[in-house]
């Protein structure tokens, strides 16, 4: 392992233990409130320090993996509010399977410090010596705020009395294990193509690729939605709860996808729109 990555490793993990830490402070700091503000109160709070650790490093990629890596102890302190049942175990599985998968995903391809995002470095050069404040609700707190509002549906399948076992619950299944396999695929095939390639020009377009643009990007997208299935499944009056793949629906529609496109346009001049 080179320096770099080293390097890397350390200060990553340094990072999401000392957030864990300051939510689990920021949880005991409110006792007998609603679990929902709890959550998250500590939610903020672990997103502020790791937003601490990209000041401190100067990348504003020390967050990314947080997308995937917070839902884990969200799930599971819902999960001790009430009784194990199936459709928990279930649905928390699934968000297990879903969070290695996209956190080694994203860590295998991350290199060193010095690496940062393309959109991170795009808005740095945008915004200047303002980078930080954009910086801190761009890429901080807006997407911390959109995975709190795509775990809602889990509330009640995991923390509340729900009803049994249904049909739904199949159907949350198929779409939400469906999803986590084609963003694993997608992304598999991705990782291939540019350990091969001999142009840096060239573009994937075999597989999933040549089915979908960004098949990774719908395969996420579509795991939020099946985690709604599971809330919809678990108590229906949580129906409002379809706030949160909605909100994530759009962030990749109008937010990633674009901005992934017009990267890809850049570099390939004759792509399709």
């Amino acid at each position: 392992m080179s320096p770099g990555r080293s390097r890397l490793l350390l200060a990553v993990g340094v990072a999401y233990l000392a957030a864990l830490a300051a939510a689990l402070a920021a949880g005991l700091a409110l006792p007998g409130r609603h679990p929902l503000l709890v959550t998250a109160a500590a939610d903020v709070a672990a997103t502020l320090v790791v937003f601490a650790a990209s000041v401190r490093h100067d990348n504003s990629s020390l967050y990314d993996p947080y997308w995937s890596v917070a839902p884990v102890p969200v799930v599971a302190f819902w999960l001790t509010l009430a009784p194990a049942t199936a459709r928990g175990a279930l649905a928390a599985a699934l968000v297990l399977a879903w969070a290695v998968r996209l956190t080694w995903n994203c860590m295998a391809r991350w290199g060193s410090l010095a690496d940062e995002d393309f959109r991170y470095r795009e808005i740095r050069g945008k915004t200047g010596r303002w980078y930080w404040p954009a910086s801190l609700f761009s890429i901080h707190l807006f997407p911390t705020a959109w995975v709190f509002l795509g775990l809602l549906p889990l509330f009640p399948a995991l923390a509340r009395p729900a009803a049994p076992l249904g049909w739904l619950d199949a159907a949350a299944f198929l779409v939400t294990a469906g999803a986590i396999l084609l963003e694993a695929l997608a992304d598999l095939q991705l990782r291939r193509f540019v350990a091969a390639r001999r142009d840096p020009a060239q573009r994937l377009e075999t597989g999933l690729w040549a089915v979908w643009r960004h098949p990774n990007y719908l395969g996420e997208v579509l795991f939020w939605w099946g985690l709604w299935l599971f809330g919809l499944a678990a108590d229906p009056a949580w129906w409002w709860t379809v706030i949160g793949p909605l909100a994530i629906t759009a962030l990749f529609t109008l937010v990633s996808i674009p901005w992934m496109d017009r990267r890809l346009a850049a570099r390939h001049p004759g792509l399709r729109a």
